[in-house]
């Protein structure tokens, strides 16, 4: 498939394929910085509706093993700088996953990414993950794949809080191209500040324990068992369970196993960015996930806000039920809309470089 040969003769717009798209956190931060994207794969179907409708983009429930290429490159024109973006789950190299098993089938989704990079062959790619990837030979099989396939290649850990998002994430950045040297932006180009829990949720209706808001029906958190309910109670903002009486402590915290894990049953603060966000953040139980002064954990629309998702985005139908495990796995698992943005820019500005009339600011 041909290259476009010189980006200097046009003033094309970024056009891009969202693989392991999810609820679409990384293709609405690519389309606020003027990436516009054509497409987004998933295998989850739980994903299609708050793609499509919050991002105004196709959305195909596929696994991307079974994807046919033609079909794929149908959507990026040549005529156009072309990006495939990507995610793979990342759950086996993360750092809460004590066995990370070349078994586990997710091991080898980065190698499929691979198939769709080299069959499309892109002037431009993508790929974040958690940092754990960089430790394992899939990820450096990665690296040599787009350097034999003469992309010009940054990777670098980044740490959300400094491009203003309110939340203590790190991630494995990747970026690539055909056209010459790319990095990432730094954070000085974004003038961010870091963000705590207070800027981004203190403005939100209060809520009790298993509660919804009448006016946002994401706003919503599960009750608490009358034993957690005093366990939060006796919690205060940043402390750890062991502030606790003896009586509140569950049994397998006592075991000297157990004593090492001192987030969870915890309260965030609010003058600190929260925790990373995983799929469980709802349950009080399961990490520093409890509200900094209300009497419950974080409701499912506050964890999609410190997961710098509009307020607004939608990610259910209207009238259907809301589950819980459902919306969180979708929220957890997404790519910050916000680095996302960050992702967007720096190819932007990595075509201008190369033409300054390139892209329109």
């Amino acid at each position: 498939m041909a290259i476009l040969k010189d980006v200097k003769k046009s003033s094309p717009k970024i056009q891009a394929i969202d693989l392991f798209c999810g609820a679409g956190g990384l293709t609405c931060g690519l389309k606020q910085a003027q990436v516009k994207v054509m497409l987004g794969v998933d295998v989850d179907p739980a994903c299609e509706y708050p793609y499509w409708y919050n991002n105004s983009t196709k959305f195909l429930c596929q696994d991307i093993r079974e994807l046919e290429y033609a079909k794929l490159a149908s959507h990026l024109p040549l005529k156009t700088p072309r990006l495939v973006a990507g995610c793979a789950p990342c759950q086996t190299f993360s750092t809460y996953n004590q066995k990370a098993l070349e078994t586990d089938s997710r091991w080898w989704l980065l190698d499929e990414f691979v198939k769709v990079v080299e069959a499309l062959n892109p002037e431009l790619v993508t790929m974040e993950n958690v940092p754990g990837l960089a430790e394992h030979a899939v990820f450096e099989k990665f690296l040599e794949f787009l350097d034999k396939a003469e992309y010009k290649v940054s990777a670098q850990i980044v740490k959300c809080t400094d491009y203003g998002i309110p939340q203590q994430r790190e991630r494995l950045v990747v970026l690539a191209s055909k056209l010459g040297p790319i990095n990432l932006l730094p954070p000085s180009r974004f003038r961010s500040r870091v963000k705590t829990v207070r800027d981004a949720i203190a403005t939100l209706p209060q809520l009790e324990s298993g509660a919804a808001d009448k006016h946002d029906d994401l706003h919503r958190c599960p009750s608490l068992s009358p034993l957690n309910l005093q366990r939060i109670q006796a919690s205060i903002p940043g402390g750890t369970w062991r502030d606790w009486d003896p009586r509140l402590v569950a049994k397998c915290h006592k075991k000297k196993t157990g004593k090492t894990y001192p987030g969870v049953y915890g309260r965030m603060s609010w003058d600190e960015p929260a925790p990373t966000i995983t799929t469980q953040f709802f349950g009080f139980g399961n990490g520093r996930f409890g509200h900094p002064e209300q009497d419950r954990a974080i409701s499912l629309r506050e964890g999609a806000i410190l997961q710098s998702f509009p307020q607004s985005y939608r990610f259910t139908e209207p009238n259907k039920p809301i589950h819980k495990s459902t919306i969180g796995r979708l929220i957890g698992n997404a790519v910050p809309v916000r680095l996302g943005y960050v992702i967007g820019r720096s190819f932007v500005e990595h075509l201008k470089t190369l033409n300054p009339d390139a892209v329109r600011k």
